[in-house]
């Protein structure tokens, strides 16, 4: 069964979570993308609270900004900074009963979540056992990617949209007529129908009803971040420089990738393991960046595998 908290963290955000398992067992987080919220990921939080899948601790919060966790307004507060601080306060809080306190079990991610879980692995190695990525680039082959590449930068020019201060309200409008075709536009030809079938009329009211409490805080993501396509008025990704020991993640690795994804291509993986030093990559041929809805089933096997394996 899922059940709903809030966390209330002591720097004064609060994260409204779901969960699944007994209290007191080793925690794994989840954390979602845009446009999506922490229900996307019932499904494993559901299969790894199961005895038979490792009994785990699962927790997904809604990031700041999303459903009904905090939102502040300004974009800064959207910044690295604040956000890991939001992520290491949460796992404090949802761990301190664990047989490792202040420790993960592993951090699972997805899209903006990724981004996230890639930061803060890079910064708090000693938070995790273990980093599962799914879809969202190592922000060094990415900046790479958006300062050079016209492919990628075409690709992510959706980007530069979403980071406009009127993005929010353009998303809503006609109930959400520009946010459903994220579902499909990030699909190579022929790895997703027009329709998903995973996107029914409830998978749709559950979107809906995220919606509905405002998109300007995932907007505030885009806008706060300088790793963006360049445009004439925007230097963008060519004004980032990372040093590689900045962002190298020591936590064993799991990458998952679904090989149809047109936003964020394979190429994002090419010299991954130059600051992953212990990856696995499993590409999942048929599948587009919403390979959790996708391949659930998969999903879950490749993630339970890796976290189930003696360290």
């Amino acid at each position: 069964m899922i059940e709903a908290f809030d966390a209330v963290l002591p720097h004064g955000i609060t994260l409204s979570c779901r969960a699944a398992g007994e209290r007191g067992r080793p925690v794994l987080l989840f954390l979602h993308g845009f446009p999506e919220a922490a229900f996307v990921w019932d499904e494993l939080l559901e299969h790894f609270a199961h005895p038979t899948h490792g009994g785990f601790r699962c927790v997904a919060p809604n990031l700041r900004g999303f459903e009904r966790s905090s939102a502040p307004p300004e974009v800064a507060a959207y910044r690295a900074k604040p956000l890991m601080q939001d992520i290491d306060a949460l796992i404090e809080a949802v761990s301190a009963d664990s047989p490792t306190p202040g420790r993960l079990a592993a951090l699972v991610a997805h899209d903006w979540g990724g981004a996230l879980a890639w930061g803060f692995s890079a910064r708090h190695p000693q938070r995790l056992a273990r980093l599962v990525i799914l879809n969202a680039p190592h922000p060094l082959p990415f900046q790479r990617e958006l300062a050079q590449s016209p492919a990628q930068q075409a690709a992510s020019a959706y980007m530069n949209f979403l980071a406009r201060p009127d993005a929010p309200a353009l998303l809503a409008e006609n109930d959400f007529a520009r946010l459903w075709p994220f579902f499909t536009a990030f699909a190579a030809q022929g790895t997703a129908p027009a329709e998903p079938a995973w996107l029914d009329d409830t998978m749709r009211e559950r979107y809906r009803a995220v919606w509905r409490q405002g998109l300007q805080g995932g907007c505030n993501y885009y806008a706060a971040s300088p790793l963006r396509p360049p445009t004439p008025a925007d230097p963008g990704a060519t004004a980032v420089t990372l040093p590689p020991e900045a962002v190298t993640v020591r936590v064993p690795t799991l990458v998952i990738w679904g090989m149809g994804d047109t936003a964020l291509p394979p190429t994002l993986l090419d010299g991954l393991t130059d600051v992953v030093p212990d990856l696995r990559i499993e590409r999942l041929p048929g599948c587009t960046h919403w390979l959790v809805h996708e391949q659930p089933q998969r999903v879950a096997a490749l993630i339970e595998g890796f976290v189930q394996t003696p360290m």
